[in-house]
């Protein structure tokens, strides 16, 4: 990630982050995760009641889905983004509600 970070800042690209994946990611004390979070260009974007009624949806549409990677996806879906994840298969797996968002595996 702190290689994508780098790219995305070289090339003047923003990288959104929904607050759930701050509240998820928190569970255990990274250097890394320190170091992601005081990078430019990025931004922590707070959850909407838009947002988390469209990711509700998602997880109806999608059996197995979990909250966080729903926030995530409907996130990415209302700019078109990229989502870059470890967890492909789950996120991917949501793809089908969100088609205009491509899933990539780091």
């Amino acid at each position: 990630m702190l290689a994508l970070l780098g790219a995305a800042a070289a090339q003047r690209r923003e990288v959104t982050v929904p607050t759930a994946v701050i509240a998820e990611w928190w569970r255990g004390r990274s250097n890394a995760r320190e170091r992601i979070l005081r990078s430019d260009p990025f931004t922590i974007e707070p959850l909407s009641s838009e947002l988390a009624k469209l990711a509700g949806e998602a997880m109806a549409a999608t059996p197995g889905a979990t909250i966080v990677d729903a926030i995530v996806m409907a996130s990415a879906a209302s700019r078109s983004d990229i989502v870059y994840t470890s967890d492909f298969d789950d996120l991917d797996a949501l793809s089908a509600f969100f088609p205009a968002v491509r899933v990539l595996a780091v």
